[in-house]
């Protein structure tokens, strides 16, 4: 019961928090409800994965093991968390990993609870003329007391190898389609970064800004390159390793065709602001795939963790790593792309609104949104979608459904569960899953550049 209660804590410091963070939001935040709600809905899933992170923190298992069934020690001859590169004594049970992975296992089933409540509440919703857009845009306090008690009764799950097996695969499947997302969101995202600084550059006297596309393009190329011939040197053996071989090489080839395809004469023709920029980002971002696939590698000769590669082989002097590199990125790349579905809508760019809308998605605009509750009291949010909502809420939901579930498989480092043996275990179906998303994103991208070539008729703006 100390794990309940220390989240009781952090959710009463939470939730005492929760009307100063919302009351900023709307002071410091574009005033209009379609780009308010999705910031603060989105700051809950951050919250909620700082509170999950905080469920591995060293020093936190010594509370999470006192809830009845998280680890029984007297049980099981497992060899603890099976973590690749560090060396476990065998028939000890390792508590202090499998307490804080089953912890992340129920915040982050709370939080994709939350989520897909609201996801199957706010189907079909046209405009806040419905009763429900009033519940989408407001009432805070009590979602953050539905999210808190939801959270809190995750905690009170059997601890079991059913619930953290399934849920296991749940989140791989969850977190397959949110990899892809991530794609999508990243390429919109070059896009306009390259036709804001070409328009620039048109428009200015100098060429300042096709120096720093140039810089730019360089550099993420230098990086994927870099990543490769390291994945060769650290991931892979002479005699062995043949998978590890396979996917570098063939996820370099692949990308060295996209980049190839992007400035060919008829894409160039169809796309005018489709160009290497764009291919060095998904070149790098399939590199972090290919990357994160083989470190879930359980052969471990193919796969050093990152403290025997920095120690030349010296092991983890067989402490198990709390923490993991790639996890870490992957963190940064889904911070980065969680506020960027928020804020791109609420301009001319409409990712989300291609991503989520139900046909009758529109721009909305921020000028004439603002009012003053006062001259001393924050702003309002004024209601901008009487006429039509701005994004899907079902899908927008939904998209954060499979946010939640990345996060937990993020921060288990796709460990699958051995509650039997009271382990943590990479597994091959976890290699697979991860490398395929990588295909099928340098797919996803190779027909953003050939559908306007093959459909001319169509408007892929």
């Amino acid at each position: 019961m100390g794990a309940c209660l220390a989240a009781c804590s952090l959710a009463s410091c939470a939730s005492c928090l929760c009307g100063t963070a919302t009351s900023l939001l709307c002071s410091c935040c574009p005033s209009n409800n379609s780009t308010l709600t999705r910031l603060i809905f989105c700051f809950f899933l951050l919250l909620g994965t700082a509170v999950s992170a905080t469920m591995i923190f060293p020093g936190m298992e010594a509370h999470l093991q006192q809830i009845p069934g998280f680890c029984d020690k007297g049980g099981g001859t497992g060899t603890g968390a099976i973590i690749p590169g560090v060396a476990v004594e065998v028939n000890q049970v390792n508590c202090d990993v499998i307490v804080g992975y089953k912890a992340v296992y129920r915040m982050c089933f709370a939080m994709a609870c939350f989520y897909s409540l609201f996801a199957v509440i706010m189907v079909r919703v046209r405009s806040t003329k419905d009763p429900r857009g009033v519940v989408q845009n407001g009432f805070w306090f009590l979602k953050f007391l539905v999210l808190v008690g939801i959270s809190v009764g995750a905690f009170f799950i059997p601890g079991d190898g059913t619930f953290h097996n399934v849920w296991f695969y749940v989140g791989m499947m969850g977190s397959f389609f949110f990899i892809l997302m991530q794609l999508v969101l990243l390429v919109d995202f070059t896009h306009s970064w390259n036709r804001s600084w070409v328009e620039r550059n048109e428009e200015s006297d100098s060429n300042r800004w096709f120096a720093g596309l140039l810089a730019f393009t360089v550099l993420h190329y230098a990086l994927a390159l870099v990543a490769a011939v390291l994945f060769y040197v650290y991931y892979t053996q002479p005699g062995d390793c043949g998978e590890h071989k396979f996917f570098i090489g063939l996820n370099v080839a692949l990308s060295a065709a996209v980049s190839v395809v992007s400035v060919l004469p008829r894409v160039q023709e169809a796309q005018p602001h489709s160009g290497l920029l764009q291919s060095s980002i998904i070149s790098l971002y399939t590199m972090y795939l290919t990357w994160s696939a083989m470190s879930n590698n359980p052969n471990q000769s193919c796969n050093p963790s990152l403290l025997s590669i920095v120690t030349r082989g010296g092991g983890g002097g067989g402490r198990v790593q709390w923490w993991d590199p790639q996890g870490i990125v992957g963190l940064v790349i889904f911070v980065f792309c969680t506020l960027l579905a928020v804020f791109k809508t609420s301009g001319k760019a409409k990712v989300m609104s291609k991503l989520t809308s139900l046909g009758e998605a529109r721009d909305s605009s921020d000028e004439g949104g603002e009012e003053a509750a006062g001259e001393a009291g924050p702003r309002k949010a004024t209601d901008n979608e009487q006429d039509g909502v701005a994004y899907s809420y079902s899908i927008f939901h939904f998209l954060l459904f499979l946010a939640s579930l990345y996060i937990m498989m993020t921060l288990t480092h796709w460990y699958h569960p051995e509650t039997s043996t009271h382990a943590m275990q990479t597994t091959m179906p976890t290699v697979w899953v991860k490398i395929t998303c990588s295909w099928l994103g340098l797919g996803l991208y190779l027909w953003t550049l050939v559908a306007p070539v093959i459909f001319p008729d169509r408007d892929f703006d």
